[in-house]
């Protein structure tokens, strides 16, 4: 009988309790924020200054910072997903966007010795073999995999190469099954909203992110689209090296330029006044650019990338902007695609009658008992799928008693659409961000009429003259 390997067997008795105290880790935390929030709700009803109601949410919302801060960077995997989720400037108190901000692709990097051995094995040869030079350090971690910078031998031009932190997979599932607990419960006693169809859609999209080679298909797929679709693409998207993309590695073109969290930094550093005309002017272009690239992409195509945080965005040379990371993205059934285009001329037309019509197209389900029904759906539409905050509006506040999802409860939310609202939210927080206040759906009308026009919604009434107008941006921002 061999001797018996004791550490060998303290290693797979820790990996098969992994996923029990990781479970309890959550459990224990999430129940924390959550109650310690009930208990303040209770004890700021007794308050009547509103001044010092204000201020007492201040503190407990830092309070709560500091914890969900602390659960998202000690557990990683999917928590770092959900710290760019929620860690906007329009969905989150002020407290949460200033510590959740700093996890954008922030992750703990995987050991060099730990990664050798999955780039050699899926790759074939010895990192010798394969490159001239090999960055030991990444350039970024993020939650499933981390990106080192290299040069092939053989060639004059540098390559990303990502790779997939060993063992990373079944630990975010063990997450998001937790997470969806937690979200039936939420829904049920605070928040009127179908939360769980949400993470199901979460589960399946974060599944696809675990194989790279269909990463790289995305990847081809819309720098063909854009290319095809533009006199000059408004995103960058890398080139893939193809012969050397595998199911855990993914080498791809190095894009040299900041990251959209450093813009303000970098303006500075050149001398140039953030809050003058030539900053602004630049930050104008970057986001329409942005923008529009996601029009096109959501209401032409239907195929898109779906995770926009600030860490897959890059700022080049002349304010282009270059968007890396295709590993979530969203093939929209037709009928969606055309239903939330209907949508968005409802919402740029001011309309609540046919936002309502989309609503029920779309297969979103609500219910309300409020007065102002009409205007108060109408509200949420803009609220969930417009990046222009609504009138009087400065954050969204889920929890408010006045908010609409209080008011209006979303019963039924088709897990598809998720993909686009979570893509929404996250351009808005971008542009809150920048400094600007803008309506996705106004800039987004030409190409939505274009695309109800090809499905025979819609007649032609001069819409592809329309959509080639430019100075869109010119008229917006000078009504801000």
């Amino acid at each position: 009988m061999p001797p018996l390997d004791f550490k060998d067997f303290q290693e797979k008795l820790s990996t098969h309790f992994r996923p029990f105290h990781r479970s309890f880790q959550f459990w224990v935390r999430a129940v924390d924020v959550y109650t310690g929030y009930k208990v303040f709700q209770l004890r700021v009803s007794f308050v009547k200054d509103a001044k010092k109601q204000e201020e007492m949410w201040e503190v407990q919302h830092e309070l709560a910072a500091e914890k969900i801060y602390a659960t998202c960077a000690d557990l990683g995997g999917f928590f770092l997903k959900i710290a760019q989720i929620i860690g906007k400037p329009d969905l989150a108190p002020a407290a949460w966007v200033r510590r959740l901000v700093t996890l954008c692709d922030r992750a703990p990097a995987t050991p060099f010795d730990a990664i050798q051995p999955v780039l050699e094995k899926e790759l074939g040869q010895s990192i010798g073999e394969i490159f001239e030079r090999f960055d030991v350090d990444p350039i970024g971690s993020a939650s499933i995999a981390q990106v080192h910078r290299a040069r092939l031998r053989g060639d004059k031009n540098d390559v990303v190469v990502k790779v997939q932190h060993p063992g990373v997979q079944d630990l975010m599932m063990t997450d998001i099954r937790n997470l969806q607990a937690f979200a039936l419960y939420i829904q049920k006693t605070d928040v009127k909203f179908d939360l769980y169809s949400v993470t199901k859609e979460m589960e399946k999209q974060i599944g696809y992110e675990f194989d790279f080679t269909r990463e790289a298909d995305a990847m081809e797929r819309i720098k063909r689209f854009l290319y095809e679709n533009n006199k000059k693409r408004p995103v960058l998207v890398p080139r893939v090296i193809r012969d050397m993309v595998t199911r855990r590695v993914l080498v791809m073109e190095y894009i040299d330029g900041i990251p959209i969290l450093n813009l303000g930094d970098e303006i500075a550093k050149r001398g140039i006044n953030p809050g003058g005309k030539l900053a602004a002017a630049a930050k104008q272009k970057i986001l329409e650019s942005l923008t529009l690239a996601y029009g096109q992409m959501i209401l032409k195509s239907g195929f898109f990338h779906a995770d926009p945080h600030p860490g897959n965005i890059l700022i080049c040379k002349g304010s282009e902007v270059a968007l890396l990371d295709y590993g979530q993205v969203k093939d929209l059934p037709d009928k969606l695609r055309i239903g939330y285009a209907n949508l968005i001329l409802a919402i740029a037309d001011n309309d609540p009658i046919k936002a309502s019509e989309s609503y029920r197209e779309l297969g979103i389900e609500t219910l309300s008992n409020c007065k102002d029904e009409q205007n108060e759906l109408f509200k949420l539409a803009q609220t969930m799928f417009d990046t222009k905050l609504p009138p009087g509006v400065v954050m969204l506040q889920p929890f408010a008693e006045d908010s609409s999802i209080k008011k209006v409860a979303v019963q039924a939310f088709p897990e598809e659409l998720f993909s686009i609202l979570r893509t929404v939210h996250l351009l808005r927080g971008l542009s809150v961000g920048l400094g600007i206040n803008y309506s996705c759906a106004d800039q987004w009308r030409p190409i939505a009429e274009e695309a109800l026009v090809r499905a025979g919604r819609l007649k032609d009434k001069g819409v592809k003259s329309r959509a080639r107008q430019s100075g869109f941006f010119r008229r917006i921002f000078s009504q801000q």
